[in-house]
């Protein structure tokens, strides 16, 4: 039976150490380097007496790849007859096998001919992972499952082969191969990615430069979150409990009065200046029950969303230690509040609890906005 995408992600984990190692290297367009880069690095490894071999690497003619490939041992490919003609797909038992200590598995989301061990090549790559030989892999961004609606939504390009993001997730290392879409309309005009005769196709559709700098974007988004995440990791394995404001991310906790709406946009407008996430935070201590609050509440957080607003909901008995739980959980760097125009207990009864938001998380920005009176 077929392993679910927790169970593999379950054996990649660092308490899980007897497998191979994945290493991605991620582009944002065909062209881009990816292919050229990572048989440089085998190359390099190689070099260095590591036991490094071709599983497969698609060179579509371009000579620079061929040339590299020569340099390295190939494991010869399965010859697979589907309707008539011969084709030619990895051959997962032959690389294992061989038993190297790292081989090249070219496309990751390639889809391979019918009567291939797997259906997909991320599957290919799982096996020989499982039996501890290490991986060298390409992707482009647009095969990212969870980006192909958007880069479908930007360019007109259905993506039909993807990758599940939990794979992409599996990675240890993931390398941003990069280009300037200038630099790399140059290398197509040249020929270097297509033949001739599909250039001026190819510009006048996916190749056009906005698409290029949206896919670009994407890519570097792409990378930034896992090495964010590889960062969120290393903080809880070691026990660092100190904010390392490398990435500023925004929280604004707003309650059912309408004046949030104020604090919202003003936390959009700071969050966009910084190029910041934002999050929403509303605190349920019982208090916003009513017909009117709940529709208030629901009008403030659907302007958050509107404006790019990552929306949470919290539940407790105090809005501070709840808050300040969150804040440490997702390494938030500046947190605004609004303040009222509350006067006797309520003013105090405020204070206090800005006071201890102050004492249990020492290294946030905190923003107190001034809201009008009534």
């Amino acid at each position: 039976m077929p392993k679910t995408p927790e169970e593999w992600l379950a054996e990649a984990s660092p308490d899980q150490p007897a497998r191979g190692v994945l290493k991605l290297f991620l582009g944002y367009a065909p062209g881009v380097g990816k292919t050229y880069s990572m048989l440089s690095e085998a190359i390099r490894r190689h070099s260095r007496g590591e036991d490094v071999v071709i599983g497969v690497v698609e060179n579509h003619g371009r000579q620079g790849i061929i040339e590299l490939a020569k340099q390295l041992e190939a494991v010869p490919k399965r010859k697979i007859e589907y309707k008539g003609t011969i084709f030619e797909e990895l051959d997962v038992d032959a690389v294992i096998a061989r038993k190297p200590h790292a081989v090249l598995l070219d496309e990751l989301a390639h889809t391979n001919i019918p009567g291939s061990k797997h259906r997909k090549r991320y599957e290919d790559v799982l096996e020989v992972l499982q039996a501890k030989i290490d991986v060298l892999s390409t992707v482009n961004i647009q095969h990212v499952e969870s980006i192909a609606p958007t880069v479908r939504a930007i360019t007109g390009v259905t993506i039909r082969e993807t990758v599940p993001d939990w794979v992409l997730q599996m990675s240890s290392e993931t390398v941003m191969v990069d280009l300037t879409p200038e630099a790399l309309l140059n290398r197509m005009k040249r020929g270097d990615v297509y033949a001739r005769s599909k250039v001026d196709q190819a510009l006048r559709n996916f190749f056009r430069p906005g698409n290029l700098i949206a896919l670009r974007e994407l890519a570097l988004r792409q990378v930034a979150e896992q090495v964010d995440r590889s960062l969120e990791t290393y903080m809880v394995e070691k026990d660092i409990r100190d904010l390392w404001p490398v990435h500023e991310r925004i929280a604004v906790c707003v309650s059912s009065n309408p004046k949030a709406q104020y604090l919202i946009a003003r936390a959009a407008r700071m969050a966009r200046r910084l190029h910041a996430e934002l999050y929403v935070l509303h605190v349920d201590i019982g208090q916003d029950s009513g017909a009117n609050d709940q529709k208030s509440l629901a009008a403030n957080l659907q302007l958050a969303e509107s404006l790019g607003a990552k929306v949470v909901s919290l539940q407790g008995d105090s809005v501070p230690v709840a808050t300040a739980a969150y804040v440490r959980e997702k390494h938030i760097t500046q947190l605004i509040f609004g303040r009222t125009a509350a006067n006797g207990w309520r003013r105090l009864q405020y204070l206090r609890a800005m006071d201890r938001l102050l004492e249990s998380t020492p290294g946030v920005d905190i923003h107190i906005v001034t809201q009008e009176r009534d």
